[in-house]
């Protein structure tokens, strides 16, 4: 019960550091007048992404690493599985066409580059961390240039200028918020699976990439309320992307990553990997460029069917 309690408060401080670190970097860049489009793709990426990184390089550090790899990936299983699949049984979204020419291919490249970095030697090290890193860069400044539209702003009303104590403000509060979180969530969750019997991979694969994708979940149920299509299916698949480029390019770099629950590699990247690419028909079929609530219940059977056979 005690250690269901810290990964509780820990998810709790995560997501209103989270919240906190997004105001004090719309706020600090629309002071600095940065142009919207560049808020939204890099400074509101790398903040919405920041339990994420928190979690995994924290869980790395303290010699946790399925921890830190059963995040990543059970987060991206759980984005399109259990975030988008609620999303569209509240409501069909329509798909854009920058979904068939860039996100979905580029969230495939950057899925396959990490299962093979990954599959044969069981390590992520420093250099292929670099090499992620890198490729999210070229990534950005390819949608920057050719695909502004892309992009949606999902929380217009956090665009305000804050005076600056308060932004200096959120920036510590969130930042401290954020990391004392990802304390009180590894260690209940290591806490937790030594007391059930279980590897860090399965806690980390379940209730802590369930807990940092909180967020996305918040977001699209509060869009869907709101009747806004700004929730889309983009925005998910560019936090898959950001998670795989960004935080586990982010952790490598700072230290390598080896795979301890061997489990990691012969199950899990490939739900992954499976979960991604059913995307691609369920986007064309049995309409064109649309999500409805029969795609949703498919995803969650998918899901549903991750965990059961992760977890018996």
């Amino acid at each position: 019960m005690g250690n269901l309690l810290f990964i509780v408060l820990g998810l709790v401080l995560l997501i209103i550091g989270g919240n906190w670190l997004l105001k004090a970097a719309v706020a600090l860049s629309l002071r600095l007048a940065i142009p919207k489009i560049v808020i939204g793709m890099t400074v509101v990426s790398f903040a919405t992404s920041a339990p994420e990184l928190i979690v995994s390089v924290n869980a790395a550090l303290e010699g946790l690493p399925d921890l830190s790899l059963g995040n990543v990936v059970g987060s991206n299983i759980a984005n399109l599985g259990l975030v988008l699949a609620i999303t569209i049984l509240m409501g069909p979204i329509q798909v854009r066409k920058s979904f068939y020419t860039t996100d979905w291919p580029v969230m495939m490249f950057a899925s396959l580059l990490f299962v093979g970095f990954i599959y044969f030697d069981g390590r992520l090290e420093q250099y292929e961390g670099i090499i992620f890193v890198v490729l999210l860069f070229l990534f950005l400044v390819y949608l920057l240039r050719f695909q502004k539209t892309a992009v949606v702003d999902e929380m217009p009303e956090d665009d305000e200028v804050l005076p600056l104590y308060k932004t200096v403000l959120y920036l510590g509060l969130g930042g401290t918020a954020l990391w004392g979180g990802s304390e009180l969530l590894i260690y209940g969750a290591e806490n937790m699976a030594l007391a059930l019997g279980v590897s860090d991979r399965i806690i980390g694969i379940t209730i802590v990439s369930v807990g940092t994708s909180i967020p996305e979940l918040a977001a699209s149920i509060i869009a869907v309320m709101k009747k806004e299509k700004a929730i889309s299916l983009g925005n998910l698949i560019g936090s898959n992307i950001f998670n795989l480029f960004a935080v586990l390019g982010i952790t490598s770099i700072i230290t390598p990553i080896t795979v301890v629950d061997q489990g990691l590699l012969t199950s899990d990247v490939f739900w992954m990997l499976g979960i991604s690419f059913l995307i691609l028909p369920l986007v064309f079929f049995p309409k064109g460029l649309r999500l409805g609530w029969r795609d949703g219940i498919v995803l969650l059977i998918g899901y549903a069917a991750f965990l059961y056979f992760t977890v018996s």
